[in-house]
């Protein structure tokens, strides 16, 4: 996109940003969402409110979440730029 079309579009209120959304960076949301996560759960058990034996299960959890998170931005983000589901 050369720069003429860059002004014009941000003059006439048209294009990418019109619409007040921009692209998400799926790696960044992902590894956001993971980290949340595991502060979650460092908070959750230096609070003792769970033992130790808990992580064998709640480790993987923010991996799990953030990844099916990663794949629905992907997946949404493809929808969006084909012009929506047909």
């Amino acid at each position: 996109m050369s720069e003429h079309e860059t002004e014009h579009e941000s003059a006439t209120g048209t294009g990418f940003w019109a619409d007040g959304r921009h692209a998400v960076n799926v790696g960044q949301l992902v590894m956001g969402l993971a980290f949340l996560g595991l502060a979650a759960i460092w908070a959750v058990l230096a609070a003792d409110v769970l033992d130790g034996d808990a992580l064998r299960w709640l480790l993987p959890m923010p991996w799990l979440v953030a990844g099916a998170a990663g794949l629905l931005a992907t997946t949404m983000g493809a929808a969006r730029r084909r012009g929506g589901s047909r």
